[in-house]
């Protein structure tokens, strides 16, 4: 098997329970996979985010921020829901891509699943730590910097031990069992939503819906309003406000990790994704509303805003009511971010291309328990040195590409079909006929198939460049504008183009509507999203990748259970091979068995 070979082969997904039952207990109903989504999700956003943006970017319209992130992350979300009824098995976006483009694409983006996870819960846990640290005056902060200062530029001012132990305490939370952990979950889950409804009754009363169109000139002086009423910083500011609320709904896609502990996956999973972004997006647009309302943006508290609201007006019980709420919202939010990093790696060990140690399940919990400890050690560690502000601007890139990656994936697998027996040759006027199927072929063949694949590629491309120009170049220049127009132009016949070609006929519980133009929109705002991170988180995703990547052309390559199968499968060819030479060597020249050995040798080759 050639290099190339080994990097392409992908991962046979035609049963569901391949390879045998799965060792893990399937337990998880649709109320716990939705609230596992919404708790995963429905933490610093709502606690942190709304005020943020408010303040910082959009104003009175972070409402339509947050409804613009909702919008791409429903993209996303649908693309996950697909893959979940086509495949599932624990991995998510990893197992996703394994069954659809191949062995390397699939490490790369379950080694970023692994990032994203990781910094994930540790940010989680350090921003966990510092609200409970504002509610008791930065005692704790003001004490470990005192006795352990950290004066590394690049590392935290000192170790948040509070963060260490919380994460550690939950990875083993996680190593007794998956059902526990799912009604803990519950709890906690249950607690958020009552908080969130609490915040918006409470603040509902106080709602003054002046705060929407303040005049410039009654901003104070000294103070950032930008032009004042609903929208002060303008349309940049509510994209920008937009880019940064998507981050609010990262988390969801843990629920796509739960294939093999999920009862009826291909049903509850989809659906319980989507509920979880309606609910998500609901609680965030109810929330930025209420607390823009309740108080002017241009003096929201960026880090803690409702304590800060509440206090404002006087309604000291209501603050503190919302403040253990919101500590049991990010455990729920901690919970949901540790969740599916051990199963990541539970599924990676499984297919041979991670360390075996880490596949181990123990017999009585039913949970990968190595897998478990040593991810929650692993951002338990990061927790402790890094500050929040530093892992906030690590975890991103690793979801987009995760995102990217998936909606590619469902665009591969709705254009082709693996039960297709007629070939196609490619010659020019059959080429161009396809493109806009004028023969109206009803059923994927090899040449609608390619044209799928290679459209998918331009698309990227073009999408690639109109990032580029949008984030480099004067968009007010006449050049620029018809550079823009060029390239929309060529994206839209892109995706008409796939659109003529014909679907696979799969009877799944669900599909992603519109496609192909979902998928494409979704591929277009994750591009551009990844544009917009700094040159320092670049540098740091290279890092990681070299790690990873060390680890799998040293061991995961030769170690990989699909590998494995294809070595077999040639292996059992080649004695059926010798067997024919043997049974028909008595009729053989003396040559020609010299011949037939060299053959048999260049096949097993």
């Amino acid at each position: 098997m050639t290099l190339w070979q080994a990097l392409i082969r992908r991962k046979r997904y035609g049963n569901a329970d391949e390879g045998g039952e799965s060792k893990l207990a399937r337990v998880l109903t649709l109320f716990d996979l939705t609230a596992l989504g919404v708790g995963s999700t429905l933490g610093l956003g709502v606690y942190v985010l709304a005020g943020s943006v408010a303040y910082e970017q959009a104003g009175p319209a972070v409402v339509i921020s947050f409804a613009v992130a909702a919008i791409a992350s429903a993209f996303a979300g649908l693309c996950y829901a697909e893959f979940a009824a086509r495949v599932p098995k624990a991995g998510s976006a990893y197992v996703y891509s394994y069954v659809t483009i191949g062995e390397f694409v699939a490490f790369s983006i379950g080694w970023n699943l692994i990032l994203e996870y990781v910094i994930g819960t540790s940010s989680v846990a350090r921003g966990l730590s510092g609200y409970v640290d504002e509610l008791f005056e930065k005692k704790m902060s003001i004490y470990l910097q005192s006795i352990l200062p950290i004066d590394i530029d690049f590392l935290a001012n000192y170790p948040d031990i509070l963060s260490f132990f919380i994460i550690m305490l939950l990875a083993a939370l996680l190593s007794t069992g998956v059902k526990e952990s799912s009604i803990l979950n519950n709890v906690f889950t249950t607690v958020n939503i009552i908080t969130v409804l609490i915040v918006l009754v409470a603040g509902g009363i106080k709602c003054d819906p002046a705060n929407w169109n303040i005049p410039k000139d009654q901003i104070p002086e000294g103070i950032k309003g930008g032009e004042g009423g609903f929208m002060p910083y303008g349309i940049a500011g509510i994209m920008a406000g937009a880019a940064k609320c998507f981050y609010g709904f990262v988390g969801f896609d843990c629920v796509a990790t739960t294939g093999e502990e999920a009862k009826n996956p291909q049903r509850n999973i989809p659906l319980s994704i989507v509920i979880s972004l309606i609910i998500i997006f609901l609680a965030y647009f109810g929330i930025s509303t209420v607390l823009t309302m309740m108080w002017p943006y241009y003096l929201q508290n960026p880090t803690a805003p409702f304590p800060h609201v509440f206090q404002q007006i006087g309604w000291i019980e209501i603050k503190w009511i919302v403040s253990i709420g919101a500590i049991f919202a990010l455990c729920t939010s901690l919970l949901g971010a540790m969740f599916p990093l051990p199963r990541v790696l539970y599924a990676m060990a499984q297919d041979g291309i991670l360390y075996k140690i880490l596949k181990r399940i123990h017999p009585k919990t039913q949970t990968p328990v190595v897998a478990s400890m040593l991810s929650g050690l692993l951002a338990a560690f990061m927790a402790l040195i890094f500050d929040l502000h530093q892992l906030i601007d690590m975890m991103s890139i690793g979801t987009l590409l995760a995102y990217t990656i998936v909606s590619v994936c469902v665009l591969v697998l709705r254009y082709n079909d693996d039960a297709m027996v007629d070939e196609v040759s490619v010659t020019l006027p059959q080429f161009l006929r396809q493109l806009a199927n004028i023969n109206f072929i009803k059923r994927p063949n090899s040449l609608s198939s390619y044209i799928t694949k290679i459209g998918v590629v331009v698309f990227s491309a073009l999408s690639i460049v109109l990032c580029s120009i949008l984030g480099y170049a004067d968009i007010t220049s006449v050049v620029t504008i018809v550079l823009i127009s060029i390239v929309c132009g060529a994206m839209a016949l892109v995706v008409l183009i796939i659109g003529r070609q014909p679907p696979a006929d799969d009877n799944l519980s669900f599909k992603v509507p519109w496609v192909p133009v979902v998928p494409c929109l979704s591929v277009f705002i994750n591009l551009y999203l990844m544009f917009q991170l700094d040159m320092h988180t670049w540098i740091r995703f290279v890092v990681w990748i070299v790690i990873g990547y060390i680890i799998y052309f040293t061991y995961g390559i030769q170690h990989s259970v699909e590998g494995d199968l294809a070595r077999k499968e040639k292996l059992k060819e080649s004695k059926a091979v010798n067997s024919f030479y043997e049974a028909n060597h008595i009729a053989l020249m003396p040559n020609e068995k010299i011949f037939n050995s060299s053959y048999t040798v260049a096949t097993n080759i």
